[in-house]
Parts: structure tokens; C-alpha cells; sequence
């Protein structure tokens, strides 16, 4: 057994079933097998005798200088009572990002999420996600990884943000199981970026438009009914458009103009249907064999049909920037405007949180304004005399006076 300082020069001379042993690191080693020179270290670990491979010699990878740095970093764990070689293999057999993110879709998503959600998270995953960190152990994962990560995602803000959210609800959930220290959830860190939310309000020429469109349906060769009401039912509603699309008569009650939806995006809630959507549903035609209130065209089946429908019907309007979803902007925004508070908005659109409907605030009448406007129309109706109204004046030797001012009496 050969024992020599080890150099560059020494190992690159090597020949197959070589071994040298270093001078200056005990245990320190380097073998030549299998046309590849690694290096390694023998030890006493814990009283049984131990190998623990560095690493390959190459450029990339391994010098002499650098393997030795190694065995003395591994000389120093063994000589505090550590067990580099079991650290090794539970490492190892520590789960990768990627492998736990499976386990968080079929134990956690899949059982607690509406399947939209998950089919989100599946794409988040897939496309942002895993290419990145999924080889990650999952509790090695650190603040500066997943900091560089959302830094790469920053010319599309919103998916960034929206990835940076799943991954922090599975390193929370993580921490639920045991598989990192509580507490150690590094998405809390790192600053979202900040998201503009899109807002598309109709005005009033814009929604004729639309209305002259939806009576033409027919002469624009949009000759099947169900486009039409749907689009009608979104404006006259504001409901969501899956709420629309998954519609069921059996949940609708048209005296009271309800509809008990047994879940929506924001869960079971009340759909209150005002005079002219429930119109256009006591005109809408029934079928046996479907209880969509929009059917599909599959027994059963809800329709799929809108978007592309959509396109033209908004194209014809000289609409093109407008999604189906701003006609629930639409119902909103004209409600608000209106003086409606937002508190009862809100109830209708069945947004949980007030802060949701805030987005249309500034739509809203001023009251202060309102109380301004009054208090001066009053004011300068009583400045050009006007009858009957009492001005109070200033007190003089501690008694009020008033006086009556009165139009005067014009003849001829």
C-alpha cells in the first residue's frame, strides 16, 4: 500500500488497481478502477471500520486540494461523534421536492380542493415548478432557492406569484407532516410582486352594442339559443360563468327567484335571480334528459360551447377586449354606480370577503359630495330669498335673532 503526498501529478499517473494513501490526511486516499481515479476516506466510525467516497478526480468535480479539504471537514464530524456515512444514507433516502409534491397532490389537494384547483396546481407544478426545484430535497429547500426562483418568474408577475403561493402551501403542509421543522416555511420571505387587476368596465353605448348583437343572434348566423341566454344570464345575474354553465333546474325555485347552488367558487350559496333573468329562464326550453337549465349536447352533459360562440358575438359588438367574465364586472359596477352599497353587492355577487367588492369603490357616489352639493343648493336658496327659510344670526347682547326673509312681491 503506497503512501505518498497526493498531487495532480501523482494521480493523473495512476494505473488501473492503484491505491495511495496521503501523507498529510490520515485515511486520505485516491484509487484508480475502472479507467476513473476517486477519491475517499478510511475511518474508525463509532468502532467499526468505514469507507466514505468523495468524490471522482477531475477539473469539475474534485482536485487533490479540494478532496483533501473534504476528508479533514469529514475528519472533523467523525472526531465530534458523528456518523457522516448514516447522515449519507438518510440524506439519501430523503424525499425530493418532486416527490413530495406527488404525495401533497393525492394526500392533500386532491381530497380538499375543487378539482379546477387541482388541475391548477397540477400546471403550476408542471410548468413552473418542478423543472426548477423539483430535485430539491425537500429539507434542504432554503430561502435563497426559492428567492432566485420567483426572481426567474418575474416577466410573468402574476404566474410567479401564483406559483410562489402553491409552494409555500406545500412546505406548510410539509411542516404538518414532519417532513421539515415547523416554522421553516422560507416562502414567507419573499416578497410577492405586486398584480394589476385587470378591470374592463362596459359603458353604456358599449352594453347597447352588445344588447343590438345578442337581438340579432339569429341574422349573424347564431342560430342556436343557448350562447345568447347564457351571456344574458351573466349580465342580468352577475354570476360566475361556471355558476351559469352548471346551472340545474332542480336547484332553481322561480317564485322566489333563487337558486340554492350547492357549491360555487366561494362554497353552497344563494344565487338571487332578479326580475329579468327570471324571465329569460321561464322562456328557456326543458329537456328530459338533461337538467342543465344550458344543456350540452350529450344526454346529461352541461354546454362547452361559449367561447367560441363568444368570440363572435363580441366581435360583432366591436367588443374584442371583452371577457365573458367583465359581464359580472358589468352587473357590479352598474349596481355600485347606481348608489347601492357595497355591503349588499357583495351579497350578491357572493364574495366572501368585503375586500373583493372594494375593486368598484371608486365607482360609488361620493356622500360627502352629496351632503356638499345639498348644503350649498340649500344655502344659495336661501341667499336668492327663498320663502320661508330661517336664517339664524350671530347673537348680540346675549340673545339670538333671527329674521324672515321673503320673495318679493312682483306685479305687473
Amino acid at each position: 500500500m503506497a503512501k505518498k503526498r497526493i498531487t495532480t501529478d501523482l494521480v493523473e499517473a495512476l494505473k488501473p488497481g492503484d491505491v495511495v494513501f496521503d501523507t498529510q490526511v490520515r485515511g486520505f486516499f485516491v484509487r484508480y478502477r475502472g479507467g476513473v481515479a476517486r477519491y475517499g476516506l478510511k475511518a474508525i466510525i463509532r468502532g467499526r471500520q468505514t469507507i466514505l467516497t468523495i468524490g471522482a478526480h477531475s477539473r469539475g468535480e474534485y482536485s487533490p486540494e479540494r478532496a483533501r479539504r473534504e476528508a479533514e471537514r469529514l475528519r472533523g464530524l467523525i472526531r465530534d461523534g458523528k456518523d457522516p456515512a448514516a447522515d449519507r444514507a438518510a440524506d439519501k433516502g430523503a424525499p425530493t421536492l418532486a416527490g413530495f409534491a406527488a404525495r401533497y397532490m393525492t394526500e392533500y389537494s386532491e381530497g380538499r380542493k375543487k378539482p379546477r384547483t387541482v388541475a391548477e396546481d397540477a400546471r403550476l407544478l408542471r410548468l413552473y415548478i418542478l423543472p426548477t426545484l423539483g430535485k430539491a430535497k425537500l429539507r434542504d429547500l432554503g430561502r435563497a432557492e426559492v428567492a432566485r426562483f420567483h426572481a426567474r418568474m418575474r416577466g410573468t408577475p402574476i404566474a410567479a406569484n401564483r406559483a410562489l403561493a402553491l409552494l409555500s402551501a406545500m412546505l406548510g403542509w410539509a411542516e404538518k407532516v414532519g417532513e421539515r421543522d415547523d416554522g421553516s416555511n422560507p416562502c414567507r420571505h419573499v416578497d410577492r410582486y405586486p398584480e394589476n387587476a385587470r378591470e374592463r368596465l362596459l359603458t353604456a353605448e358599449e352594453l347597447g352594442r352588445l344588447g343590438d348583437v345578442l337581438g340579432q343572434a339569429e341574422a349573424l348566423g347564431l342560430s342556436d339559443w343557448r350562447p345568447v341566454a347564457v351571456v344574458r344570464l351573466l349580465l342580468f345575474s352577475g354570476a360566475r360563468l361556471s355558476e351559469v354553465l352548471g346551472l340545474r333546474w332542480e336547484w332553481l325555485n322561480l317564485e322566489t327567484g333563487i337558486v340554492r347552488l350547492p357549491d360555487s367558487k366561494t362554497g353552497a350559496k344563494n344565487l338571487i335571480l332578479p326580475a329579468p333573468a327570471l324571465e329569460l329562464l321561464t322562456g328557456l326550453p326543458r329537456f328530459a334528459d338533461n337538467e342543465h337549465v344550458i344543456p350540452g349536447d350529450r344526454a346529461g352533459a352541461a354546454f362547452v360551447g361559449i367561447q367560441k360562440a363568444w368570440q363572435r358575438i363580441r366581435a360583432a359588438a366591436g367588443l374584442g377586449d371583452v371577457h365573458l367574465h367583465d359581464l359580472r364586472h358589468a352587473f357590479a359596477s352598474t349596481a355600485v354606480a347606481a348608489g347601492d352599497s357595497l355591503y349588499i353587492v357583495g351579497k350578491l355577487l357572493g364574495h366572501k370577503q368585503a375586500t373583493t367588492t372594494q375593486r368598484y369603490s371608486h365607482l360609488a357616489p361620493d356622500p360627502a359630495k352629496a351632503v356638499a352639493d345639498r348644503t350649498a343648493n340649500r344655502l344659495r336658496a336661501i341667499m336668492e330669498g327663498g320663502a320661508g327659510e330661517v336664517v339664524p344670526l350671530r347673537p348680540t347682547g346675549g340673545r339670538t335673532q333671527s329674521t324672515q326673509r321673503t320673495k318679493p312681491h312682483r306685479t305687473g
